[in-house]
């Protein structure tokens, strides 16, 4: 071996008088060898000061013992809580996980599907925040060891773990209901997403069951972020301002919601109620703090492991599978009857 240069298996294999997968077997535990055998190999390894390369040991057992988590922007509240819940589970099993951030870009997130086919993980955990247009659900159908979680892919055929977003949309509808609301503005994600649609048809549903005929929910559809929140605040006050309630279906649509209404001088919620979704970010400290529907993100996180971890993919076939989480409402001051 040239000076300065890193011992390897086949190093040690030679100072022992063995071939390199006698002791390739014996670093990885699946080789019991004579007693002489043995001490020949564990003094080479000690004199050459050799280091078994862990990664290339997890490869050679045909696995990486390594998770994929794919989120869309690790910057977000609610990804980075997912993303500390599935690290936390992951290490309690000794696994590591490979974190990517796709900032909601197609081509990004069919890169990191790939992961897969290079062997780099054993599995992924993928969160989307947009429409596919069919490439995403043909890639993920192909390839199998994929947990989608929080948004749909529609046509895929993976094990899905969702909130419950009606559930939620039905509970912020009831409460808005109770305090006398039946003409609530929802502010939501794109209609093409699951989490927008069962939303609006939950608190829908709640509006009807209390009010009838006069319940009405209108509808903005944009994207999860604060950017539109305060578009969306803009638009409402420079209309007619008819409904009474607004449910922003995601903490940051409803800070960018609170941000502009406090700016006007609209005032919650003697002016307007507002709910929000998620309760991830800092909504019990806003003027008033805000009551929400809370995901329990925290659980979904651990649970998209535990799902990952315990499907038979050696017997996987494509078939979705949906698994819903529930809600709770969480209410604090933000929501009043109408002001007459």
């Amino acid at each position: 071996m040239a000076k300065g240069t890193t011992p390897s298996l086949k190093d040690v294999a030679a100072a022992a008088g063995v071939s390199v997968t006698t002791v390739s077997r014996f670093v990885n535990g699946s080789l019991d060898l004579p007693f002489q055998t043995k001490k020949r190999i564990e003094d080479a390894i000690k004199t050459l000061n050799y280091r078994p390369n862990p990664h290339a040991r997890r490869l050679s057992r045909g696995r990486s013992d390594t998770i994929g988590l794919v989120v869309p922007d690790i910057a977000n509240p609610f990804f980075a809580t997912l993303v500390a819940a599935v690290e936390q589970a992951a290490d309690e099993k000794k696994l590591a996980v490979s974190l990517h951030a796709t900032l909601n870009r197609p081509g990004r997130e069919i890169e990191y599907l790939q992961l897969i086919e290079r062997n780099h993980v054993d599995g992924l955990i993928f969160v989307t925040n947009h429409p596919d247009d069919g490439a995403l659900a043909a890639l993920i159908n192909g390839s199998g060891k994929v947990i989608i979680v929080d948004e749909d892919i529609p046509d895929s055929k993976a094990p899905k773990l969702f909130c419950d977003n009606e559930q939620g949309g039905y509970l912020a509808g009831r409460h808005l209901a109770e305090q006398g609301h039946h003409h609530v503005l929802f502010i939501g994600g794109d209609e093409r997403m699951i989490s927008a649609r069962r939303r609006y048809d939950g608190l829908l549903k709640a509006l009807r069951e209390q009010h009838g005929g006069e319940a009405r929910a209108d509808r903005y559809a944009g994207e999860y972020t604060i950017e539109y929140g305060r578009a969306a605040a803009l638009d409402y006050l420079s209309g007619d301002r008819k409904a009474t309630a607004i449910f922003a279906s995601s903490d940051e649509i409803a800070i960018g919601l609170v941000e502009v209404f406090g700016s006007q001088g609209v005032s919650i919620p003697d002016d307007i109620s507002v709910i929000g979704f998620d309760d991830v970010g800092p909504l019990h400290l806003f003027a008033p703090p805000l009551t929400a529907i809370r995901q329990p993100v925290r659980q979904i996180g651990r649970r998209s492991l535990e799902l990952l971890l315990e499907t038979n993919w050696h017997e996987w076939k494509p078939s979705a599978s949906e698994e819903l989480v529930p809600v709770e409402i969480v209410v604090r001051n933000s929501v009043a009857p109408p002001a007459k």
